[in-house]
């Protein structure tokens, strides 16, 4: 809770005049506890897991044809009941998992030094900030993730999430409970290494949410604005390591690809791209034979013995 009530009592600690965006942050902050405003994030992902992944099948269901030629697994059909019903057992395990493990956690931001006082931080700051915990978090969420795909990880914990061999948006939170735990632990490390703001705090677990719909939308669309983040690894990317299941040992990185690459664990989904595009080109090349034949064909009149 903030030291003071009031825009004058805040100017005169700060020395100085709020700026409009501080004024908000007073007016809504001023009579809430700092448990509270850190509880906003049970609001924030109950939002993120029922509205980001309904862009994808509102897609699907009115922009069928055009999205179509986007989807990495085109032979794979899901249901509006199967969606939904992923949907309710992400909920059930946010009531029971995800909500409670919010509720007690609160001891830790204290400890960690998030902070919900002015001044707010600036634009620089987040954007830094936001960046560290992305890499902590993708260099962390690597190893745990590679260790779950050993063979107890992932006969004990991994495989629920690994139900969906083609990913959907509503998949993304979908896992063992257990892994909602141990998973967890790299969210944290970022802020807990260079603790800020509490806004910061809630933009980086809504961005990762996000970010993790994204990535298992099971749609590679040209015009999604990640495809210019660099070493960004995307929908494509993490469909492969749905798509081989419980024996991937690829794509492990959760937002970047540097991971895979340095340790080596991408090898087998750059041998499938490129043998891909081989196909592709050669496909292309008999197109263009056969056309050159039918054109020198209907160039040559017929001859009928």
């Amino acid at each position: 809770m903030l030291p003071y009530t009031t825009v004058v009592e805040a100017e005169a600690a700060l020395g100085r005049s709020l700026t409009v965006a501080e004024s908000l942050w007073l007016n809504y902050t001023a009579a809430k506890s700092d448990y509270v405003l850190y509880c906003h994030n049970i609001i924030f992902l109950f939002v993120i897991f029922s509205i980001f992944p309904f862009y994808y099948l509102f897609l699907e269901y009115f922009f069928k044809n055009t999205i179509e030629p986007f989807k990495i697994q085109p032979k794979v059909k899901i249901s509006l009941s199967d969606s939904l019903s992923c949907y309710k057992s992400v909920m059930r395990m946010f009531f029971l998992v995800v909500g409670p493990l919010q509720l007690v956690s609160y001891p830790t931001i204290k400890i960690i030094g998030i902070r919900t006082s002015l001044p707010l931080p600036s634009l620089w700051e987040i954007a830094v900030q936001l960046v560290v915990y992305f890499i902590v978090e993708d260099y962390t969420n690597y190893w745990i993730h590679r260790l779950l795909h050993s063979k107890w990880g992932y006969d004990k914990i991994h495989k629920v999430h690994h139900e969906y061999t083609a990913p959907i948006g509503f998949a993304a939170p979908y896992a063992h409970w257990a892994e909602i735990l141990i998973l967890g632990i790299p969210s944290f490390l970022g802020p807990a290494m260079v603790p800020g703001h509490i806004i910061t705090f809630w933009l980086w677990i809504a961005l990762r949410q996000i970010e993790a719909i994204e990535t298992h939308s099971g749609y590679d669309f040209p015009w999604t604005p990640t495809k210019y983040i660099p070493f960004y690894g995307g929908a494509d990317y993490h469909d492969y390591h749905h798509y081989v299941g419980g024996q991937s040992q690829s794509n492990f990185a959760s937002v970047f690809t540097y991971c895979d690459y340095i340790y080596g664990t991408d090898k087998g989904y750059r041998y499938q791209k490129k043998v891909l595009q081989q196909l592709l080109e050669g496909l292309g090349s008999n197109s263009i034979n056969n056309g050159n034949l039918q054109d020198k064909s209907a160039a040559q009149p017929c001859k009928f013995d």
